[in-house]
């Protein structure tokens, strides 16, 4: 069906522009933007009097491979989640597994490097699952240097999955940080042949530990001035901790000297992984500034007591998710550190938002639910509901540090922009111009803002009055629309 949103503040960080307008949806894309348009003959007339149009929120980093979280995300203004830091493998599997079910965004993954990895070392063959990923960041086997034929072997997966249309390669270096420096070059030079991104969790930083064998954000710039490739650093709040400055003075030089260098962060002071991660072992914690206490599970909200109970913990499950509290977001200092990394110049906003499980009475733990509003219980990271919406209030609302044309700049047109050269879906979304692809999103200024807790993660953020996908509402008038999943594939070009 056409629809013609009438009177909204129509906002594309693509040219520029911010006014009044009407924007006409046909066929799943922008068919009209100006003023006093015509309503074609049956098309859905929605009052925007008052409400914010723009593209819709373009996630590079979302764990969600469900249609629940995907919901949730929708509630946030996301159109597109995909998952890019960590990845999924084989890529025609997790396509076609995302496929079937449907999805109510659209979706896409990076060739993962650790998966790849574990391939070569251990003979694990690659399962596109999440839930499989998160077990093995707690396998030590494949966090090694390579051998030389090992290295050819990964490397080699990593470029049929390429081919396959991954949007880049995931590259989990904060998991092995004690592999080959020379490896990372290596991957890179296959990124910038193939004209592909990659996306690091980079390993930990010299403050964090003396001993690594080289500086988590140095090796990124390095590898991007090395080899040409397109660089995206994850999650730099969480990387970085009370070190921001120095890491954002760092990217300042790369992006100076011409490198292809992009940085991403989220709004909390809390992150989300395996207990057995390589830098949450009792040992590491010093040099992050956090002690056990600072680590509570996921599943059962329980906070770990002492250093043996983490031992035991990382020893019986380690890949049980775990909330990791690495800055206080209640310090005002701490808090300046997370601002100062959404500032950032063209910081993009990405959530990294996690899988939504729900404990069944036999023990099993499920990670999906048709039923909207969700069943209570259901555990995540609260930057699942509300990174987007919480980056807006803090960054639009609260402080004036962003117009609204430069919040949709970053979290939409900017983190699209990322993939053109990889695909050339992408190149329709995070703007407005006639022909885009009708990912659009209505807000209200008046009411936007995040709610979900560490406590209670999965209350949806308020504020999103209409979200479309392709030009299907996704949400109307402020609720979920369950049969929706107009999401698409974004695929890598092959």
């Amino acid at each position: 069906m056409d629809t013609l949103l009438r009177g909204g503040r129509v906002i594309d960080p693509k040219t520029g522009s911010d006014r009044i307008a009407d924007l006409l949806i046909t066929e799943g894309r922008v068919a009209a933007v100006g003023d006093a348009l015509t309503a074609p003959v049956d098309a859905d007339i929605v009052d925007a009097t008052g409400l914010i149009v723009g593209p819709g929120f373009v996630d590079l980093h979302s764990h969600v491979h469900s249609i629940a979280g995907q919901r949730l995300q929708a509630m946030d203004g996301v159109t597109t989640a995909l998952d890019l830091e960590a990845g999924l493998m084989p890529i025609a599997e997790a396509l076609a597994r995302a496929a079937a079910d449907g999805r109510p965004l659209n979706y896409g993954f990076s060739a993962s490097w650790s998966q790849a990895r574990a391939y070569a070392h251990l003979d694990r063959v690659p399962v596109a699952d999440f839930a499989a990923s998160m077990d093995l960041l707690g396998t030590p086997e494949w966090q090694r240097a390579s051998s030389p034929a090992e290295r050819r072997r990964w490397l080699s997966l990593l470029e049929d999955e390429l081919g396959a249309g991954a949007l880049g390669i995931g590259v989990l270096m904060g998991y092995a940080p004690r592999s080959d420096p020379d490896e990372y070059l290596e991957l890179a030079r296959l990124a910038a042949a193939a004209h592909a991104p990659t996306f690091t969790h980079v390993r930990e930083l010299i403050e964090a530990d003396p001993r690594t064998p080289i500086d988590g954000s140095e090796e990124l710039v390095r590898a991007a001035a090395e080899t040409g490739a397109a660089m995206h650093h994850c999650h730099v709040n969480s990387t970085s901790l009370r070190h921001i400055d120095r890491v954002l003075a760092l990217l300042d030089r790369s992006r100076a000297a011409g490198s292809r260098v992009t940085v991403e962060a989220y709004p909390y002071g809390a992150g989300s992984t395996a207990i057995g991660a390589f830098f949450l072992a009792p040992e590491k914690l010093k040099g992050l500034g956090i002690t056990p206490s600072s680590l509570v599970l996921v599943d059962t909200g329980e906070r770990i007591a002492d250093e043996a109970r983490l031992r035991e913990v990382r020893a019986t499950d380690p890949g049980a998710a775990c909330i990791v509290t690495f800055l206080d977001e209640t310090d005002p200092l701490d808090r300046a550190h997370l601002h100062r990394a959404l500032a950032y110049p063209d910081s993009i906003v990405a959530s990294d938002a996690m899988p939504i499980s729900w404990a069944e009475t036999d023990g099993r733990t499920v990670y999906e639910q048709r039923d909207w509003p969700l069943p209570s219980g259901g555990h995540t990271h609260p930057r699942t509901a509300g990174t987007f919406t919480k980056s807006l209030r803090l960054m639009v609302v609260e402080s004036g540090t962003w117009s609204w044309l430069e919040a949709f700049r970053r979290c939409s047109f900017l983190p699209a922009r990322v993939l053109d050269e990889v695909s050339s879906g992408m190149r329709g979304k995070g703007h407005l111009a006639v022909g885009a692809d009708a990912d659009i999103v209505v807000l209200d200024p008046a009411t936007l803002t995040d709610r979900a807790t560490y406590s209670d993660p999965t209350r949806p953020s308020r504020g999103i009055r209409y979200l479309f996908v392709h030009g299907t509402p996704v949400v109307h008038a402020g609720e979920i629309v369950t049969e929706a999943l107009p999401g698409r594939p974004v695929r890598g070009n092959a």
